[in-house]
């Protein structure tokens, strides 16, 4: 609504002088002589005998809209299964409520004339176009997302800062479930400048990546041997895929260090973190009997020659 409201401002002060011209015209064929300035224009414009009905149809309005308030409270308590549909209703009334008030107070308060309405008139359709231009570009681009089909229902997919799976895909926007199963409603235009990772793309099973650390100085060959034979005999593996360990020499906090990244495949999608945590808590623990340290800071010691006497 904040969108609307802006466009509305904006496109009424542009207005303004258009709708003040054509009441002075009106005013200026009944008095031929007179020459209206635009402080007069703006107050032969109101009908002060009609604020009085406004003021009192707003008061009105905020009584009805607190005691719905207070009654959708005491629904909500009692109907607590039916909580979320009652919040939907009153979200409906509200609206209904401030749409009857504005138009009540606008016809009690204001001399409207055929030219004026329809000068209003374009003003609302402009103002309109302005805030539903972000819900047509959505709708094409859901429509292109159809077509092209950059992901499907069910896969698991990183957008931006969201990361889960695609619940619905409609013309207007996308919904995510996420991996703390919060639903995240991500509109269609936003995919048309953004870059979309999808990790399965039309199949259950997906390639996880899981990085390990270890210090320069231990048994390299050992420590991948260990997380290979983890990650092969780990549940939810998906064995027909291959399963690769790559080691690199990294920097981490001033510390040179291995890096041992496990890519395997899990079965299914959901099983994502718990293929993550069986691994890693199995793959410690070996590390652990086997005396395979984390990266730390090492010492060396550089021998410097004695000069000749």
């Amino acid at each position: 609504m904040s969108r609307f409201t802006t466009a509305c401002v904006l496109l009424f002060g542009a207005n303004f002088f258009s709708v003040a011209q054509v009441f002075s015209q009106e005013t200026a064929e009944t008095l031929p002589t007179a020459a209206p300035d635009p402080l007069s224009v703006m107050v032969a414009m109101f009908r002060w005998e009609g604020l009085l009905f406004s003021l009192a149809i707003i008061a009105i309005a905020w009584v009805i809209i607190r005691f719905a308030d207070r009654l959708v409270e005491q629904l909500g308590n009692i109907f607590a299964d039916r909580r979320l549909f009652i919040h939907k209703i009153s979200a409906f009334f509200h609206f209904a409520v401030y749409f009857v008030t504005v138009v009540c107070v606008v016809l009690l308060s204001f001399k409207i004339s055929k030219e004026i309405l329809i000068i209003f008139s374009g003003t609302v359709a402009v103002a309109f176009g302005f805030a539903l231009k972000d819900l047509a570009a959505s709708l094409i681009a859901g429509v292109m997302i159809l077509l092209d089909r950059p992901f499907q229902v069910g896969d698991r997919i990183s957008f931006g800062e969201q990361y889960g799976d695609v619940i619905a895909i409609g013309l207007r926007s996308v919904k995510l479930q996420t991996l703390d199963d919060s639903t995240v409603t991500i509109p269609n235009n936003m995919f048309l400048g953004q870059v979309t990772s999808c990790g399965n793309y039309g199949v259950v099973d997906m390639q996880i990546m899981v990085d390990f650390y270890v210090g320069i100085d231990q048994d390299a060959v050992k420590a991948r041997e260990i997380i290979q034979e983890v990650a092969a005999n780990a549940r939810f593996v998906y064995l027909p895929k291959p399963i690769k360990v790559i080691v690199a020499q990294v920097v981490i906090d001033n510390c040179v260090a291995l890096r041992f990244r496990l890519k395997a495949y899990v079965l299914d999608t959901q099983y994502e973190k718990d293929f993550e945590t069986d691994v890693t808590l199995h793959v410690m623990k070996l590390f652990s009997e086997h005396g395979i340290q984390p990266p730390a800071l090492l010492n060396r010691s550089v021998d410097v020659p004695k000069k000749q006497m």
